[in-house]
């Protein structure tokens, strides 16, 4: 399997008339106070008071046991899901109060998720393309933009192939190229490499690594491995649903 090394192909990527601001009025891209979440009718606490905020441009890798609430935090960041009690911004502006949820997670967030989520009947082009029903592209430019994306991580041989044709660490680049389909500032990686073997894991993480630089992006990656957390330059570790150590904290003022 090929490694994408064009830096060319990776910085372009990301869209030229993006004009989004740097973050809130201090900078920030996120700002969680208090961060609750409760299931079962406040049976199961999965978030416990979280407060963090997240710099623009920061690769922030959360880590902890199953079940301590990492991957329910991303959800929060990424409006899949609501929280039970306190408050969230994105740059400035509630997530809680979102008109359309599903307009933010199409413009502003890239997801990439351990289990790839690519639809079976499309081929590598046409999943890369989904984000961008969301938007105004013309049919032809969401074709040349998902050529133009998969090119940038490897997978130009792959463009017209479906999943089920290609390997696991091939299915993982399909999803990074659509999780940048529409240009977004934030990318939310829940256990990337989870699925893969070492040698994919590697390929995909210096592929994450090297997006994030050249674009300047902001990323927030969930793992339980300590490896893939030692490249993020700030490490967040949560347990029973609190923060409970950060490597380069960012006080609430």
């Amino acid at each position: 399997m090929a490694e994408a090394t064009s830096n060319g192909g990776a910085t372009a990527t990301r869209k030229n008339e993006d004009t989004r601001s740097t973050g809130g009025a201090d900078g920030s891209v996120f700002e969680a106070r208090g961060l609750k979440k409760d299931y079962d009718e406040g049976q199961v606490q999965a978030l416990r008071g979280v407060d963090v905020r997240i710099r623009q441009g920061e690769f922030v890798a959360i880590i902890g046991p199953s079940g301590c609430g990492k991957s329910t935090l991303l959800q929060m960041l990424g409006a899949l899901d609501l929280p039970s009690g306190g408050s969230l911004l994105y740059r400035g502006n509630s997530l809680t109060e979102l008109r359309d949820p599903a307009a933010y997670r199409a413009r502003e967030i890239g997801f990439i998720f351990q289990a790839f989520h690519l639809l079976p009947t499309l081929t590598a082009a046409e999943n890369v393309q989904i984000p961008m029903f969301e938007t105004s592209r013309p049919l032809a430019e969401r074709k040349s933009r998902a050529v133009e994306l998969l090119k940038a991580v490897g997978l130009e041989q792959r463009v017209g192939h479906y999943p089920s044709k290609l390997s696991g660490g091939e299915r993982q680049r399909v999803a990074i190229a659509r999780s940048l389909a529409n240009g977004p500032s934030v990318l939310l990686a829940d256990e990337p490499t989870g699925n893969l073997d070492s040698a994919n894991a590697h390929l995909i993480l210096e592929l994450l690594v090297r997006i994030q630089r050249e674009q300047q992006m902001t990323m927030v990656l969930v793992t339980h491995d300590l490896t893939i957390a030692a490249r993020a330059s700030r490490t967040i570790q949560m347990k029973d649903g609190q923060i409970v150590a950060d490597s380069n904290p960012w006080p609430l003022s």
